[in-house]
C-alpha cells in the first residue's frame, strides 16, 4: 500500500522558508512517484494554496523537477552508498534522500545546507532514525558526487528500460543518445505571435530569437503573466513543434474548421487567429473553460463545444473544410518539457491509446467534405502513435489519400519530413537553438467527388 502523502502547514511560521520549499518539494514527489500524478497536477497540488514567498515557491518547483528529471541518476547513486534496510517510512526517507541529492549532484546547493536542512527536514516529517541515515547517506554523497557523475551513464540512467529498447529500435542508439540528452536540458519559452503582429518588435522586446517557423524563442525565467504583451494577448505560449501541424493547412481564413481534442487550446487559437471559422471539441468542460479564457485574452473567437469527439455530430451540413485532430496520446515527445512522463506511462498506455486513436481518426474522417483537408497529429515518439497509425488508416479509408508535406512549409526543417511525406520532429532537432518537442502529423485528403 502506497503511504499517505504528508503535509506539513506552513502557516504561522510552522517551517522556516528553506524548510518549507523542500516540505513542498517532498509532497510533490510523494504525488508523482507513490502516486502517479502527473508534476503539474503534483506541484498544484502540493504548493496551489501555500503562502510560500515566490521565491520559495520557484525553488521548491525547480526541486521537484530537478529530482524527477534526474531521478535515474539519483537512485543509481543511492544505490551506491545506501548499504542497509531503510528505516520506518521507507517511502518518504526515499525521496528526502532524493531532494538531497539533487541538490547536491545538480543545483550546486553548498552541501553543508543541503545536508541540514535534509536531516532537519527528516526531523520535522517523524521519520526518526531516518535522520541519521539522511545524515551520513548525503554527507557521503556530498564527498563523492563527483566521482560517481563522471562515473554515470546519465543518457541511458533516466529513461527506464523498455522506452529506452523501443526507441533504439525505432530510431537507432545514437539519435536516442541526442534526445535523452536534450530531455536533460531546461527547455526554453516558445510563444506564437498572433498574425499582423510587429515580429521585429516583438522579437526585440521579449528578448527573443525568431525561429525559422516563426515562432519566437526566450530564455524561460520569471513569471509568463509579467511579460510584456501577455496582458495584451499578442501571443501565446506553444512549443515550436506543437505550431507545425496548423501551418499544413495553408490558407485557412473564412473556412471551416473542426479541432477535436482541442484543450488546451494553442492549436484553436492559431486557427482562429488566421482566420478559420473554428469549432473546438473537447471532453473537458474545465479544460475548454481554460480554452475560453485564454481566448479571450487573445481577443479571438471559438465555438466551444464539450462533447466526446466520437460521439460528437456538428449541425448542418457536418462536413468541414478541414478537421485537426491532436489525439491523446503518451506524449512521450514531450519528456524535455514533461519529464514525469516516463515515470507515469507503461507499455500498456501505448496499446490503449493507440486503440482510442484509431476509433477518433476513423470518426474525423467522416467529418471531413470531398476535397477537404484532415491534419492527424500527436506529441508522441512512438510509431504505434504516428507512421503505423496512419498506415493502418489509409488501409481501411481509400477514399483518403496523403498529401506530402514539404520542408519550406516548416521552416525548411528537412529532417522532419518522412520517406512517406509525414513531419516527425524529435527532441534533438533545433539542439543548438534548444530543441523542441518530438511530435508526429500527417496531412490527409478527401477525394472529391
Amino acid at each position: 500500500m502506497k503511504q499517505a502523502v504528508r503535509k506539513i502547514s506552513n502557516s504561522h511560521g510552522a517551517l522556516s522558508p528553506a524548510l518549507a520549499s523542500r516540505n513542498a518539494a517532498l509532497d510533490v514527489l510523494a504525488l508523482v512517484l507513490d502516486r502517479n500524478r502527473p508534476l503539474d497536477e503534483a506541484v498544484d497540488a502540493a504548493m496551489g494554496k501555500s503562502d510560500m514567498d515566490p521565491r520559495d515557491r520557484a525553488f521548491a518547483r525547480l526541486l521537484a523537477t530537478t529530482a524527477v528529471r534526474r531521478l535515474g541518476q539519483i537512485d543509481n547513486a543511492l544505490a551506491r552508498l545506501i548499504d542497509a534496510k531503510l528505516p520506518l517510512h521507507p517511502e518518504t526517507l526515499m525521496n528526502l534522500l532524493r531532494l538531497g541529492a539533487a541538490q547536491l549532484m545538480f543545483l550546486d546547493t553548498p552541501p553543508h545546507a543541503a545536508v541540514a536542512t535534509a536531516v532537519d527536514l527528516a526531523q520535522a516529517v517523524g521519520l526518526g532514525r531516518g535522520k541519521g541515515m539522511a545524515n551520513a547517506v548525503l554527507r557521503r554523497l556530498s564527498r563523492e558526487a563527483e566521482t560517481i557523475l563522471a562515473d554515470q551513464d546519465k543518457a541511458r540512467l533516466n529513461i527506464p528500460d523498455w522506452l529506452w529498447r523501443r526507441w533504439v529500435h525505432t530510431y537507432g542508439e545514437d539519435a536516442v543518445r541526442t534526445i535523452t540528452a536534450q530531455h536533460l536540458e531546461e527547455p526554453p519559452l516558445d510563444l506564437t505571435l498572433k498574425p499582423g503582429e510587429d515580429v521585429a518588435f516583438w522579437t526585440e522586446r521579449l528578448e527573443a530569437i525568431l525561429l525559422p517557423t516563426g515562432t519566437l524563442r526566450r530564455p524561460v525565467g520569471g513569471r509568463i503573466e509579467a511579460l510584456s504583451g501577455f496582458t495584451d494577448g499578442t501571443w501565446w505560449v506553444q512549443d515550436a513543434a506543437a505550431a507545425l501541424p496548423v501551418l499544413l493547412f495553408g490558407d485557412i481564413a473564412g473556412k471551416v474548421i473542426y479541432d477535436l481534442c482541442a484543450a488546451p487550446g494553442g492549436k484553436t487559437a492559431q486557427l482562429a487567429a488566421r482566420g478559420a471559422i473554428v469549432t473546438a471539441v473537447d471532453r473537458s468542460a474545465s479544460r475548454l473553460a481554460i480554452v475560453e479564457k485564454n481566448l479571450q485574452r487573445l481577443g479571438l473567437t471559438a465555438s466551444l463545444v464539450a462533447a466526446d469527439a466520437q460521439a460528437w455530430k456538428p449541425g448542418g451540413t457536418g462536413l468541414a473544410d478541414g478537421v485537426l485532430l491532436d489525439a491523446p496520446c503518451t506524449a512521450t515527445g514531450t519528456i524535455r518539457r514533461h519529464p514525469d512522463i516516463p515515470l507515469t506511462k507503461t507499455p500498456q498506455d501505448i496499446a490503449q491509446l493507440t486503440r482510442l486513436q484509431a476509433e477518433l481518426l476513423d470518426r474525423a474522417a467522416r467529418l471531413v467534405r470531398p476535397g477537404g483537408t484532415l491534419i492527424y497529429c500527436t506529441c508522441s515518439l512512438e510509431p504505434e502513435e504516428g507512421e503505423l497509425q496512419i498506415a493502418r488508416f489509409l488501409g481501411e479509408h481509400p477514399e483518403m489519400i496523403r498529401y506530402p508535406i514539404h520542408s519550406a512549409e516548416i521552416g525548411g526543417l528537412a529532417e522532419a519530413i518522412t520517406k512517406d511525406g509525414d513531419l516527425r520532429t524529435l527532441p534533438c532537432h533545433w539542439a543548438e537553438r534548444g530543441g523542441m518537442d518530438g511530435f508526429f502529423a500527417a496531412r490527409l485528403i478527401r477525394k472529391a467527388g
